[in-house]
Protein backbone atom coordinates (compact mmCIF):
# COMPACT_ATOMS: atom_id res chain seq x y z
CA UNK A 1 0.00 0.00 0.00
CA UNK A 2 3.00 2.10 0.81
CA UNK A 3 4.58 1.76 -2.57
CA UNK A 4 0.72 2.08 -4.31
CA UNK A 5 0.40 5.90 -2.41
CA UNK A 6 4.11 6.95 -3.57
CA UNK A 7 3.42 5.50 -7.28
CA UNK A 8 0.72 8.32 -7.13
CA UNK A 9 2.48 11.03 -5.78
CA UNK A 10 5.01 10.39 -8.02
CA UNK A 11 2.28 10.82 -11.35
CA UNK A 12 0.75 13.70 -9.54
CA UNK A 13 3.93 15.60 -9.41
CA UNK A 14 4.28 15.07 -12.90
CA UNK A 15 0.99 15.80 -14.08
CA UNK A 16 1.42 19.18 -11.64
CA UNK A 17 5.37 19.95 -13.29
CA UNK A 18 3.11 19.66 -16.53
CA UNK A 19 0.59 21.91 -15.80
CA UNK A 20 2.90 24.46 -14.39
CA UNK A 21 4.88 24.56 -17.53
CA UNK A 22 1.92 24.64 -19.27
CA UNK A 23 0.57 27.93 -17.23
CA UNK A 24 4.14 29.38 -17.45
CA UNK A 25 4.17 29.17 -21.14
CA UNK A 26 0.79 30.47 -21.29
CA UNK A 27 1.87 33.53 -19.21
CA UNK A 28 5.10 34.10 -21.29
CA UNK A 29 3.32 34.18 -24.55
CA UNK A 30 0.39 36.23 -23.03
CA UNK A 31 3.21 38.94 -22.03
CA UNK A 32 5.09 38.92 -24.83
CA UNK A 33 2.07 39.50 -27.49
CA UNK A 34 1.18 42.31 -24.80
CA UNK A 35 4.78 43.47 -25.21
CA UNK A 36 4.80 43.14 -29.17
CA UNK A 37 1.66 45.14 -29.15
CA UNK A 38 3.15 48.20 -27.00
CA UNK A 39 6.06 48.51 -29.23
CA UNK A 40 3.83 48.65 -32.08
CA UNK A 41 1.27 50.80 -30.34
CA UNK A 42 4.54 52.91 -29.61
CA UNK A 43 5.52 53.31 -33.32
CA UNK A 44 2.72 54.79 -33.89
CA UNK A 45 2.20 57.07 -31.72
CA UNK A 46 5.53 57.90 -32.58
CA UNK A 47 4.43 58.35 -36.00
CA UNK A 48 1.73 60.14 -34.92
CA UNK A 49 3.91 62.73 -33.32
CA UNK A 50 5.96 63.33 -36.17
CA UNK A 51 2.63 64.01 -38.40
CA UNK A 52 1.91 66.48 -35.67
CA UNK A 53 4.98 68.44 -36.32
CA UNK A 54 3.79 68.84 -40.23
CA UNK A 55 0.20 70.01 -38.93
CA UNK A 56 2.11 72.61 -36.64
CA UNK A 57 3.82 74.64 -39.10
CA UNK A 58 2.67 75.28 -43.14
CA UNK A 59 7.03 74.66 -43.91
CA UNK A 60 8.93 72.14 -41.92
CA UNK A 61 12.61 72.46 -42.87
CA UNK A 62 14.98 69.84 -43.00
CA UNK A 63 16.74 70.88 -40.01
CA UNK A 64 13.48 71.22 -38.06
CA UNK A 65 12.75 67.51 -38.96
CA UNK A 66 16.62 66.74 -38.01
CA UNK A 67 16.56 68.28 -35.01
CA UNK A 68 12.90 66.98 -33.91
CA UNK A 69 14.24 63.00 -34.33
CA UNK A 70 16.94 64.03 -32.43
CA UNK A 71 15.48 64.90 -29.60
CA UNK A 72 13.29 61.42 -29.87
CA UNK A 73 16.55 59.64 -29.19
CA UNK A 74 15.06 56.84 -31.14
CA UNK A 75 17.82 54.17 -30.14
CA UNK A 76 17.35 54.61 -26.75
CA UNK A 77 13.33 55.09 -26.80
CA UNK A 78 12.25 53.06 -29.57
CA UNK A 79 13.99 50.14 -30.22
CA UNK A 80 14.24 48.97 -33.68
CA UNK A 81 12.87 52.38 -35.57
CA UNK A 82 15.92 53.03 -38.26
CA UNK A 83 14.94 56.32 -39.04
CA UNK A 84 11.67 58.54 -39.49
CA UNK A 85 11.45 60.30 -43.31
CA UNK A 86 9.02 61.95 -45.08
CA UNK A 87 7.92 62.30 -48.94
CA UNK A 88 7.11 64.77 -50.86
CA UNK A 89 4.20 64.55 -53.38
CA UNK A 90 4.84 66.24 -56.91
CA UNK A 91 3.82 65.99 -60.00
CA UNK A 92 5.37 65.26 -63.11
CA UNK A 93 4.69 69.25 -63.94
CA UNK A 94 6.84 70.86 -60.55
CA UNK A 95 9.49 67.54 -60.77
CA UNK A 96 12.07 70.05 -62.55
CA UNK A 97 11.61 73.13 -60.33
CA UNK A 98 11.48 71.04 -57.21
CA UNK A 99 15.11 69.28 -58.48
CA UNK A 100 16.55 72.72 -58.69
CA UNK A 101 15.30 74.09 -55.37
CA UNK A 102 16.18 70.73 -53.56
CA UNK A 103 20.33 71.14 -54.95
CA UNK A 104 20.19 74.43 -54.02
CA UNK A 105 18.39 74.65 -50.81
CA UNK A 106 20.46 71.33 -49.78
CA UNK A 107 23.74 71.11 -51.58
CA UNK A 108 25.63 67.32 -51.39
CA UNK A 109 27.47 67.06 -48.21
CA UNK A 110 25.31 69.53 -46.51
CA UNK A 111 24.36 67.40 -43.18
CA UNK A 112 25.53 64.36 -44.40
CA UNK A 113 23.37 64.24 -47.17
CA UNK A 114 24.44 63.01 -50.85
CA UNK A 115 23.60 65.18 -53.70
CA UNK A 116 19.28 64.97 -54.52
CA UNK A 117 17.99 63.08 -57.13
CA UNK A 118 14.73 61.65 -58.21
CA UNK A 119 15.39 57.70 -58.00
CA UNK A 120 14.65 55.99 -60.37
CA UNK A 121 15.07 57.97 -63.23
CA UNK A 122 11.93 57.76 -66.28
CA UNK A 123 8.75 60.03 -66.27
CA UNK A 124 5.92 59.04 -63.78
CA UNK A 125 2.67 61.03 -63.66
CA UNK A 126 3.07 61.51 -60.08
CA UNK A 127 6.06 61.14 -57.19
CA UNK A 128 6.53 60.08 -53.59
CA UNK A 129 10.00 61.38 -53.14
CA UNK A 130 11.67 60.69 -49.75
CA UNK A 131 12.98 64.14 -49.10
CA UNK A 132 13.98 63.68 -45.29
CA UNK A 133 15.45 60.46 -43.61
CA UNK A 134 16.66 60.92 -40.14
CA UNK A 135 19.04 59.88 -39.58
CA UNK A 136 20.56 59.73 -42.98
CA UNK A 137 23.36 57.25 -42.07
CA UNK A 138 20.61 54.39 -42.08
CA UNK A 139 19.60 54.58 -45.52
CA UNK A 140 21.33 57.08 -47.60
CA UNK A 141 20.70 55.50 -51.00
CA UNK A 142 17.33 55.90 -50.18
CA UNK A 143 17.66 59.74 -50.36
CA UNK A 144 15.38 61.01 -53.41
CA UNK A 145 13.99 57.45 -54.00
CA UNK A 146 10.03 57.54 -55.61
CA UNK A 147 8.51 55.08 -53.32
CA UNK A 148 5.23 55.17 -55.41
CA UNK A 149 7.40 53.37 -58.16
CA UNK A 150 6.38 49.93 -56.94
CA UNK A 151 2.32 49.38 -58.00
CA UNK A 152 1.42 47.83 -54.46
CA UNK A 153 3.16 50.29 -52.62
CA UNK A 154 1.32 53.21 -55.04
CA UNK A 155 -1.99 51.03 -54.40
CA UNK A 156 -1.36 51.23 -50.57
CA UNK A 157 -0.47 55.30 -50.55
CA UNK A 158 -3.37 56.30 -52.62
CA UNK A 159 -5.57 53.94 -50.46
CA UNK A 160 -4.01 56.01 -46.77
CA UNK A 161 -4.27 59.38 -48.72
CA UNK A 162 -8.03 58.83 -49.58
CA UNK A 163 -8.83 58.05 -46.51
CA UNK A 164 -6.78 59.64 -44.12
CA UNK A 165 -5.54 56.03 -42.03
CA UNK A 166 -2.45 54.77 -41.13
CA UNK A 167 -1.44 52.84 -43.80
CA UNK A 168 1.66 49.68 -43.29
CA UNK A 169 4.30 47.39 -45.38
CA UNK A 170 2.67 44.32 -43.91
CA UNK A 171 5.56 42.24 -45.74
CA UNK A 172 9.46 43.33 -45.16
CA UNK A 173 10.63 46.14 -47.17
CA UNK A 174 13.81 44.95 -49.67
CA UNK A 175 16.85 46.51 -48.47
CA UNK A 176 18.99 45.75 -51.57
CA UNK A 177 22.85 46.93 -49.53
CA UNK A 178 21.32 45.19 -46.18
CA UNK A 179 19.60 41.50 -46.76
CA UNK A 180 20.16 40.62 -43.07
CA UNK A 181 17.49 43.36 -42.22
CA UNK A 182 14.08 43.08 -42.16
CA UNK A 183 12.43 46.28 -42.79
CA UNK A 184 8.78 47.17 -42.22
CA UNK A 185 7.70 50.70 -42.42
CA UNK A 186 4.54 52.49 -41.74
CA UNK A 187 3.44 55.53 -42.97
CA UNK A 188 0.66 58.75 -42.09
CA UNK A 189 -0.59 61.08 -44.63
CA UNK A 190 0.12 64.88 -44.37
CA UNK A 191 -2.33 67.12 -45.81
CA UNK A 192 -2.11 71.19 -46.32
CA UNK A 193 -2.65 72.79 -43.44
CA UNK A 194 -6.62 75.06 -43.07
CA UNK A 195 -7.90 73.21 -46.98
CA UNK A 196 -11.08 71.13 -45.76
CA UNK A 197 -10.81 67.06 -45.44
CA UNK A 198 -14.16 66.56 -45.34
CA UNK A 199 -14.24 63.89 -48.50
CA UNK A 200 -12.28 61.80 -51.00
CA UNK A 201 -11.95 64.87 -53.10
CA UNK A 202 -11.09 67.23 -51.03
CA UNK A 203 -8.38 65.08 -48.94
CA UNK A 204 -6.98 64.52 -52.28
CA UNK A 205 -6.46 68.05 -53.49
CA UNK A 206 -5.24 68.60 -49.91
CA UNK A 207 -1.97 65.71 -50.13
CA UNK A 208 1.36 67.14 -49.44
CA UNK A 209 2.69 64.06 -48.99
CA UNK A 210 3.55 61.34 -46.04
CA UNK A 211 5.41 60.86 -42.90
CA UNK A 212 7.08 57.30 -42.14
CA UNK A 213 8.72 55.14 -40.01
CA UNK A 214 11.50 52.29 -40.98
CA UNK A 215 12.08 49.70 -38.29
CA UNK A 216 13.31 46.00 -38.53
CA UNK A 217 11.47 44.14 -37.25
CA UNK A 218 14.01 41.34 -36.21
CA UNK A 219 15.47 43.82 -33.92
CA UNK A 220 12.29 45.40 -32.36
CA UNK A 221 10.75 41.76 -32.10
CA UNK A 222 14.46 40.00 -30.91
CA UNK A 223 14.42 42.73 -27.99
CA UNK A 224 10.76 41.47 -26.61
CA UNK A 225 11.81 38.01 -26.75
CA UNK A 226 15.35 38.67 -24.71
CA UNK A 227 13.03 39.84 -21.66
CA UNK A 228 11.50 36.71 -21.63
CA UNK A 229 12.48 34.61 -18.57
CA UNK A 230 12.72 31.80 -20.41
CA UNK A 231 14.96 30.99 -23.30
CA UNK A 232 15.13 29.34 -26.31
CA UNK A 233 11.70 30.30 -27.58
CA UNK A 234 10.84 30.17 -30.86
CA UNK A 235 8.61 32.74 -32.54
CA UNK A 236 7.68 32.55 -35.94
CA UNK A 237 5.53 35.77 -37.40
CA UNK A 238 3.10 35.38 -40.56
CA UNK A 239 1.29 37.98 -41.99
CA UNK A 240 -2.04 36.76 -42.67
CA UNK A 241 -3.20 39.84 -43.96
CA UNK A 242 -7.23 40.67 -43.58
CA UNK A 243 -8.80 41.23 -40.22
CA UNK A 244 -9.52 37.79 -38.37
CA UNK A 245 -10.64 36.55 -34.68
CA UNK A 246 -9.52 33.21 -34.78
CA UNK A 247 -6.02 31.49 -36.34
CA UNK A 248 -5.68 30.21 -39.47
CA UNK A 249 -4.51 26.97 -40.44
CA UNK A 250 -1.17 28.08 -42.47
CA UNK A 251 0.11 25.95 -44.96
CA UNK A 252 3.66 24.87 -44.64
CA UNK A 253 4.54 26.35 -48.07
CA UNK A 254 4.08 30.17 -46.73
CA UNK A 255 7.03 31.54 -45.92
CA UNK A 256 6.99 33.28 -42.21
CA UNK A 257 8.35 37.01 -41.98
CA UNK A 258 10.17 36.63 -38.73
CA UNK A 259 11.65 33.76 -37.62
CA UNK A 260 13.86 33.50 -34.22
CA UNK A 261 15.73 30.18 -34.75
CA UNK A 262 16.52 29.89 -31.26
CA UNK A 263 19.29 27.38 -30.99
CA UNK A 264 18.53 24.01 -31.64
CA UNK A 265 15.34 24.63 -32.97
CA UNK A 266 16.66 24.11 -36.79
CA UNK A 267 13.56 22.10 -37.86
CA UNK A 268 10.73 23.89 -40.13
CA UNK A 269 8.66 26.18 -38.24
CA UNK A 270 5.73 23.61 -38.36
CA UNK A 271 6.92 20.28 -36.47
CA UNK A 272 8.06 21.67 -32.91
CA UNK A 273 3.96 22.39 -32.39
CA UNK A 274 3.27 18.57 -33.51
CA UNK A 275 5.76 17.01 -31.07
CA UNK A 276 4.89 15.94 -27.51
CA UNK A 277 8.33 17.47 -26.02
CA UNK A 278 7.29 20.40 -27.37
CA UNK A 279 4.51 23.21 -26.21
CA UNK A 280 2.73 25.48 -28.87
CA UNK A 281 1.00 28.57 -28.59
CA UNK A 282 -0.80 30.90 -31.48
CA UNK A 283 -2.00 33.91 -31.19
CA UNK A 284 -2.91 37.49 -33.43
CA UNK A 285 -1.58 40.85 -33.16
CA UNK A 286 -2.50 43.59 -34.83
CA UNK A 287 -0.62 45.59 -36.92
CA UNK A 288 -2.01 48.62 -37.35
CA UNK A 289 -4.89 47.06 -39.89
CA UNK A 290 -2.95 43.91 -40.72
CA UNK A 291 -3.18 41.00 -38.88
CA UNK A 292 0.23 39.17 -37.90
CA UNK A 293 -0.09 35.55 -36.60
CA UNK A 294 2.33 34.54 -34.23
CA UNK A 295 3.29 30.76 -33.00
CA UNK A 296 5.37 30.10 -30.00
CA UNK A 297 6.99 27.01 -29.13
CA UNK A 298 9.58 25.56 -26.69
CA UNK A 299 11.25 22.36 -25.49
CA UNK A 300 8.98 21.26 -22.21
CA UNK A 301 12.64 20.63 -20.50
CA UNK A 302 13.24 24.34 -20.98
CA UNK A 303 10.51 25.20 -18.85
CA UNK A 304 11.64 22.62 -16.04
CA UNK A 305 13.95 24.11 -13.24
CA UNK A 306 16.52 21.54 -11.98
CA UNK A 307 14.17 21.17 -9.21
CA UNK A 308 11.26 19.86 -11.06
CA UNK A 309 13.07 16.94 -12.26
CA UNK A 310 13.73 15.21 -8.70
CA UNK A 311 10.25 16.26 -7.57
CA UNK A 312 8.85 13.17 -8.69
CA UNK A 313 11.09 10.98 -7.29
CA UNK A 314 10.67 12.90 -4.25
CA UNK A 315 7.01 12.71 -4.20
CA UNK A 316 7.02 8.87 -4.81
CA UNK A 317 9.51 8.96 -1.30
CA UNK A 318 7.50 11.26 0.28
CA UNK A 319 4.54 9.63 -0.29
CA UNK A 320 6.13 6.14 0.76
CA UNK A 321 8.01 7.47 4.15
CA UNK A 322 4.33 9.13 4.67
CA UNK A 323 2.48 6.36 4.45
CA UNK A 324 4.80 4.48 6.86
CA UNK A 325 4.56 7.29 9.55
CA UNK A 326 0.80 7.42 9.47
CA UNK A 327 0.66 4.23 10.38
CA UNK A 328 3.12 4.58 13.27
CA UNK A 329 0.88 7.32 14.37
CA UNK A 330 -2.20 5.37 14.39
CA UNK A 331 -0.87 2.93 16.06
CA UNK A 332 0.68 5.48 18.63
CA UNK A 333 -2.91 7.46 19.05
CA UNK A 334 -4.98 3.71 19.48
CA UNK A 335 -2.50 2.95 22.39
CA UNK A 336 -2.82 6.69 23.99
CA UNK A 337 -6.26 6.65 24.76
CA UNK A 338 -6.74 7.33 28.17
CA UNK A 339 -4.05 9.87 28.03
CA UNK A 340 -5.82 11.91 25.18
CA UNK A 341 -9.16 11.66 27.16
CA UNK A 342 -7.65 12.70 30.52
CA UNK A 343 -5.46 15.45 28.65
CA UNK A 344 -9.16 16.64 27.10
CA UNK A 345 -11.16 16.36 30.79
CA UNK A 346 -7.93 18.92 31.64
CA UNK A 347 -8.92 21.10 28.86
CA UNK A 348 -12.45 21.34 29.63
CA UNK A 349 -11.88 22.22 33.04
CA UNK A 350 -9.86 25.01 31.94
CA UNK A 351 -12.08 26.24 29.22
CA UNK A 352 -14.83 26.13 31.78
CA UNK A 353 -12.97 28.20 34.55
CA UNK A 354 -12.26 30.61 31.81
CA UNK A 355 -15.59 30.95 31.22
CA UNK A 356 -16.39 31.69 34.47
CA UNK A 357 -13.59 34.05 35.06
CA UNK A 358 -14.96 35.71 31.72
CA UNK A 359 -18.22 36.17 32.93
CA UNK A 360 -16.67 37.57 36.66
CA UNK A 361 -15.06 39.91 34.45
CA UNK A 362 -18.05 40.63 32.35
CA UNK A 363 -20.30 41.23 35.78
CA UNK A 364 -17.10 44.02 37.24
CA UNK A 365 -17.38 45.75 33.85
CA UNK A 366 -20.94 46.01 34.20
CA UNK A 367 -20.92 47.25 38.11
CA UNK A 368 -18.22 49.38 36.80
CA UNK A 369 -20.65 50.75 33.77
CA UNK A 370 -23.32 51.18 36.59
CA UNK A 371 -21.03 52.67 39.31
CA UNK A 372 -20.02 55.19 36.44
CA UNK A 373 -23.68 56.00 35.10
CA UNK A 374 -24.47 56.32 38.90
CA UNK A 375 -21.36 59.01 39.38
CA UNK A 376 -22.40 60.52 36.48
CA UNK A 377 -26.45 61.10 37.37
CA UNK A 378 -25.20 62.21 40.81
CA UNK A 379 -22.72 64.99 39.45
CA UNK A 380 -25.41 65.96 36.85
CA UNK A 381 -27.58 66.85 39.58
CA UNK A 382 -24.99 68.52 42.08
CA UNK A 383 -23.76 70.84 39.46
CA UNK A 384 -27.91 71.56 38.25
CA UNK A 385 -28.50 72.29 42.04
CA UNK A 386 -25.67 74.79 42.39
CA UNK A 387 -26.25 76.20 39.26
CA UNK A 388 -30.61 76.65 40.68
CA UNK A 389 -29.11 77.76 43.92
CA UNK A 390 -25.91 80.12 42.72
CA UNK A 391 -26.39 80.88 39.39
CA UNK A 392 -29.99 80.98 39.50
CA UNK A 393 -30.05 83.69 42.41
CA UNK A 394 -27.37 85.62 41.49
CA UNK A 395 -29.48 86.17 37.88
CA UNK A 396 -32.59 86.73 39.84
CA UNK A 397 -31.02 89.66 42.10
CA UNK A 398 -29.33 91.06 39.14
CA UNK A 399 -32.77 91.03 37.14
CA UNK A 400 -34.49 92.87 40.02
CA UNK A 401 -31.70 95.58 40.00
CA UNK A 402 -32.19 96.02 36.37
CA UNK A 403 -35.74 95.97 36.80
CA UNK A 404 -35.51 98.82 39.19
CA UNK A 405 -33.36 100.41 37.38
CA UNK A 406 -35.57 100.66 34.28
CA UNK A 407 -38.65 101.81 35.96
CA UNK A 408 -36.71 104.42 37.97
CA UNK A 409 -35.38 106.06 34.55
CA UNK A 410 -38.51 105.63 32.68
CA UNK A 411 -39.06 109.56 32.80
CA UNK A 412 -35.89 111.37 33.12
CA UNK A 413 -33.09 109.06 31.65
CA UNK A 414 -34.73 107.93 28.21
CA UNK A 415 -31.31 106.47 26.91
CA UNK A 416 -30.45 105.02 29.70
CA UNK A 417 -34.16 103.35 30.61
CA UNK A 418 -33.32 101.97 26.91
CA UNK A 419 -30.26 100.34 27.76
CA UNK A 420 -31.61 99.12 31.32
CA UNK A 421 -34.46 97.50 29.27
CA UNK A 422 -31.99 95.72 26.88
CA UNK A 423 -29.74 94.44 30.00
CA UNK A 424 -33.49 92.99 31.49
CA UNK A 425 -34.17 91.42 27.87
CA UNK A 426 -30.19 89.85 27.92
CA UNK A 427 -30.59 88.68 32.05
CA UNK A 428 -34.07 87.35 31.10
CA UNK A 429 -32.56 85.15 28.10
CA UNK A 430 -29.84 84.00 30.49
CA UNK A 431 -32.09 82.63 33.08
CA UNK A 432 -33.46 81.04 30.48
CA UNK A 433 -30.70 79.65 28.98
CA UNK A 434 -29.88 78.34 32.52
CA UNK A 435 -33.02 76.90 32.90
CA UNK A 436 -32.48 74.46 29.29
CA UNK A 437 -28.83 73.89 30.84
CA UNK A 438 -30.66 72.63 34.47
CA UNK A 439 -33.05 70.78 32.25
CA UNK A 440 -30.63 68.88 30.53
CA UNK A 441 -28.31 67.90 33.52
CA UNK A 442 -30.83 66.95 35.40
CA UNK A 443 -34.57 67.98 34.72
CA UNK A 444 -36.19 69.27 37.96
CA UNK A 445 -39.15 67.58 37.35
CA UNK A 446 -37.69 64.17 38.38
CA UNK A 447 -38.17 65.43 42.06
CA UNK A 448 -41.80 65.54 41.46
CA UNK A 449 -41.99 61.88 40.13
CA UNK A 450 -41.42 59.54 37.05
CA UNK A 451 -45.46 60.60 35.98
CA UNK A 452 -44.92 64.13 35.83
CA UNK A 453 -41.42 63.78 34.17
CA UNK A 454 -42.64 61.31 31.56
CA UNK A 455 -45.15 63.93 30.66
CA UNK A 456 -42.78 66.91 30.69
CA UNK A 457 -40.58 65.49 28.39
CA UNK A 458 -43.03 63.92 26.01
CA UNK A 459 -44.42 67.89 25.84
CA UNK A 460 -40.87 68.81 25.62
CA UNK A 461 -40.64 66.53 22.35
CA UNK A 462 -43.97 67.71 20.79
CA UNK A 463 -42.94 71.35 21.02
CA UNK A 464 -39.38 70.77 19.58
CA UNK A 465 -40.30 68.24 16.85
CA UNK A 466 -44.17 68.89 16.06
CA UNK A 467 -44.96 65.33 16.13
CA UNK A 468 -47.85 64.40 17.97
CA UNK A 469 -47.13 62.30 20.52
CA UNK A 470 -50.09 60.73 23.32
CA UNK A 471 -49.10 59.78 26.45
CA UNK A 472 -51.12 57.10 28.34
CA UNK A 473 -50.77 56.35 31.94
CA UNK A 474 -52.79 55.04 34.98
CA UNK A 475 -53.52 58.28 37.27
CA UNK A 476 -51.61 57.05 40.44
CA UNK A 477 -48.40 58.16 41.14
CA UNK A 478 -45.43 55.59 40.27
CA UNK A 479 -43.32 55.79 43.50
CA UNK A 480 -40.02 54.62 42.22
CA UNK A 481 -35.84 54.89 43.55
CA UNK A 482 -34.59 57.57 42.61
CA UNK A 483 -31.71 55.95 40.12
CA UNK A 484 -34.92 53.91 38.54
CA UNK A 485 -36.56 56.89 37.56
CA UNK A 486 -33.57 58.56 35.98
CA UNK A 487 -32.64 55.54 33.94
CA UNK A 488 -36.20 55.34 32.73
CA UNK A 489 -36.21 59.32 32.05
CA UNK A 490 -32.89 58.73 30.25
CA UNK A 491 -34.51 55.72 28.48
CA UNK A 492 -37.69 58.09 27.23
CA UNK A 493 -34.87 61.00 26.33
CA UNK A 494 -32.58 58.01 23.81
CA UNK A 495 -36.16 56.50 22.58
CA UNK A 496 -37.44 59.94 21.33
CA UNK A 497 -33.83 61.39 19.91
CA UNK A 498 -33.88 57.82 18.19
CA UNK A 499 -37.86 58.76 16.75
CA UNK A 500 -36.74 62.06 16.13
CA UNK A 501 -33.52 61.59 13.95
CA UNK A 502 -34.20 57.96 12.27
CA UNK A 503 -37.89 57.64 12.39
CA UNK A 504 -39.74 59.89 10.07
CA UNK A 505 -42.49 59.07 12.64
CA UNK A 506 -45.41 61.51 12.49
CA UNK A 507 -47.30 60.13 15.23
CA UNK A 508 -45.77 58.88 18.96
CA UNK A 509 -47.28 57.17 21.68
CA UNK A 510 -45.73 56.64 25.27
CA UNK A 511 -47.48 54.46 27.79
CA UNK A 512 -46.38 54.25 31.32
CA UNK A 513 -48.26 51.01 33.60
CA UNK A 514 -47.95 50.11 37.18
CA UNK A 515 -49.15 46.23 37.99
CA UNK A 516 -48.38 44.87 41.11
CA UNK A 517 -44.37 45.08 42.11
CA UNK A 518 -43.23 46.38 38.43
CA UNK A 519 -43.56 49.40 36.38
CA UNK A 520 -43.50 49.22 32.36
CA UNK A 521 -43.31 51.72 29.93
CA UNK A 522 -43.89 51.70 26.13
CA UNK A 523 -42.84 54.27 23.38
CA UNK A 524 -43.81 53.34 20.22
CA UNK A 525 -44.05 54.99 17.04
CA UNK A 526 -45.17 54.80 13.05
CA UNK A 527 -42.16 55.61 11.39
CA UNK A 528 -40.13 53.74 8.84
CA UNK A 529 -39.14 50.87 11.76
CA UNK A 530 -35.57 49.13 11.81
CA UNK A 531 -33.78 46.33 10.65
CA UNK A 532 -33.29 43.57 13.50
CA UNK A 533 -29.91 43.91 14.00
CA UNK A 534 -30.28 47.82 13.86
CA UNK A 535 -28.64 47.67 17.35
CA UNK A 536 -25.53 45.76 16.55
CA UNK A 537 -24.51 48.01 13.64
CA UNK A 538 -20.69 49.92 14.58
CA UNK A 539 -20.92 53.25 16.49
CA UNK A 540 -24.57 52.75 17.45
CA UNK A 541 -25.01 52.66 21.31
CA UNK A 542 -28.22 54.03 21.66
CA UNK A 543 -30.19 50.48 21.94
CA UNK A 544 -27.15 48.97 23.52
CA UNK A 545 -27.30 51.65 26.52
CA UNK A 546 -31.07 50.97 26.86
CA UNK A 547 -30.84 47.34 27.80
CA UNK A 548 -27.94 47.69 29.57
CA UNK A 549 -29.50 50.12 31.75
CA UNK A 550 -32.71 47.88 32.27
CA UNK A 551 -30.15 44.91 32.73
CA UNK A 552 -28.55 46.81 35.93
CA UNK A 553 -32.18 47.61 37.53
CA UNK A 554 -33.23 43.77 37.20
CA UNK A 555 -35.65 44.16 34.39
CA UNK A 556 -36.79 43.35 30.65
CA UNK A 557 -36.29 45.05 27.55
CA UNK A 558 -36.93 44.26 24.06
CA UNK A 559 -37.81 45.82 20.77
CA UNK A 560 -40.89 44.96 18.08
CA UNK A 561 -40.22 46.45 14.88
CA UNK A 562 -39.86 45.59 10.85
CA UNK A 563 -38.70 48.26 8.21
CA UNK A 564 -42.05 49.99 7.17
CA UNK A 565 -43.78 48.80 10.21
CA UNK A 566 -42.88 51.79 13.32
CA UNK A 567 -40.79 50.73 16.07
CA UNK A 568 -42.25 49.68 19.63
CA UNK A 569 -39.67 49.51 22.44
CA UNK A 570 -41.23 47.70 25.71
CA UNK A 571 -39.16 48.34 29.23
CA UNK A 572 -40.12 46.68 32.89
CA UNK A 573 -38.80 46.99 35.95
CA UNK A 574 -39.05 46.28 39.53
CA UNK A 575 -40.59 48.97 41.29
CA UNK A 576 -38.30 48.26 44.15
CA UNK A 577 -34.99 48.35 41.52
CA UNK A 578 -31.70 48.58 42.40
CA UNK A 579 -28.63 48.33 40.36
CA UNK A 580 -26.20 47.68 42.94
CA UNK A 581 -28.54 44.85 44.04
CA UNK A 582 -28.70 42.91 41.20
CA UNK A 583 -25.20 43.11 39.71
CA UNK A 584 -24.07 41.97 43.54
CA UNK A 585 -26.41 39.41 43.22
CA UNK A 586 -24.76 38.13 39.43
CA UNK A 587 -21.43 38.41 40.91
CA UNK A 588 -22.29 35.73 43.72
CA UNK A 589 -24.55 33.70 41.42
CA UNK A 590 -21.12 33.28 39.61
CA UNK A 591 -18.67 32.54 42.57
CA UNK A 592 -21.45 29.71 43.39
Amino acid sequence: MSMLVGLLFYMAASLSIENDANELFKNLTRNTRQSIDARVKSYSDLLRGAASLFKASDHVSREDFHHYVANMDLQRNFPGVMNLNYTQEISAAQRPAFEAAMRRDYPAGRDDYPAFAIEPAGQRAHYSVLVYIEPISSAPEKYGFDIAVRPPVSDVLAQSRDSGQMSNSGMPVPMPNRPQLTGMALRLPIYRNGMPLATVQQRRAAYDGSVGIGFDLALMVGSVLNDMAVRNVRLTLFDVGAQTRQPLDVPHQMRPIYDSTAAGLHSPWWQPGQSSKYLSSTMLIDYNGRVWQALFSVRKSDLYTSFDAYLPWLALLAGFCGSMLLYTLFHTLSSSRLRAIQMATGMTQELRASQLRLQSSNQKLRRLAAHADQIKEEERKRIAREIHDDLGQNLLVLRIDADMLASRTAQQHPRLNARARATLGQIDATIKSVRQIINDLRPTVLDLGVNAAVEWQVAQFRLRTGIVCDVIESHDDISLSDQCATALFRILQESLSNISQHAHASRVQVMLKKCRDTMSMTVSDNGVGAAIDGRNKPGSFGLVGIEERIKLLGGTFYIESSPGAGMCVHVKVPLEADASVYTQQDESDISA
